[in-house]
């Protein structure tokens, strides 16, 4: 799905920021840079900047009109470091990061970033299915071109990540045992803990809370909840 995200920097002034967003992007998977009307490309200072992701600068598709950087794209998400009296949804980092992770699946998706000195221009937002803002300091809320393209290309990342980790999870088939079972695993280790004497029924303080809470959060599977049943039995026989 990452194959399927592009990164379109508008009108950027000044090559090192090319540079250093294609370093960005590919620190986190993405390889598909497309330059509108950059002031200097190719430049010997983007080559330096982009510290070993000068493969991206050297496949980089450059373009006159924004409409042959987006073309085929199914959601357009534009970056913007201030709010717009023009109507446009506007999504934090992480939302923009969930809606491209969803429809990167089915197609095409381009984040869109505007040059350093203006940003998006209200042709360029109307372009745009929504506006994402990175939050910042009120004392300071001026990020660099390349460090704003870190900063979304991160929680893309992070977010097709966390799908995979998902997925792979719910192929694995993990199911908690249910209420009932657990029930019946804290009646035996509460028996095998008084067997052991580790337990006193008479004075039991908060012993078996806290071992539901710690099993609660474990959340064991079937066959995790064989083991402990295993050992538990194994420790009554052996104090018999």
């Amino acid at each position: 799905m990452l194959s399927n995200i592009r990164v379109v920097l508008l009108n950027t002034s000044h090559p090192g920021n090319i540079g250093a967003s294609a370093r960005a992007m590919k620190t986190m998977g993405l390889r598909d840079l497309r330059l509108v009307n950059p002031k200097q490309f190719p430049h010997a200072e983007a080559t330096a900047r982009a510290s070993g992701a000068d493969d991206l600068l050297a496949q980089a598709a450059v373009y006159t009109h924004l409409d042959e950087a987006l073309e085929g794209c199914r959601l357009v998400i534009g970056a913007s470091a201030r709010l717009r009296s023009i109507p446009c949804p506007s999504v934090d980092p992480k939302d923009c990061a969930r809606q491209v992770r969803t429809e990167s699946a089915h197609g095409q998706v381009a984040l869109l970033f505007g040059c350093e000195q203006s940003g998006l221009s209200n042709a360029e937002i109307d372009r745009c299915h929504a506006l994402v803002r990175i939050p910042a300091s009120d004392v300071y809320s001026s990020l660099n071109l390349a460090a704003a393209v870190q900063v979304i290309c991160y929680e893309v990342f992070a977010a097709h990540v966390t799908s995979e980790t998902q997925e792979g999870d719910a192929d694995a088939h993990f199911t908690p045992v249910g209420a009932d079972d657990m029930e019946r695993f804290y009646e035996h280790l509460e028996r095998t803990l008084v067997e052991l004497e580790f337990l006193d029924p008479a004075n039991p303080r908060q012993l078996m809370r806290r071992l539901r809470r710690l099993y609660n959060r474990a959340r064991p599977d079937e066959n995790e909840m064989n083991i402990l049943r295993g050992i538990l039995t194994a420790a009554q026989a052996v104090r018999k």
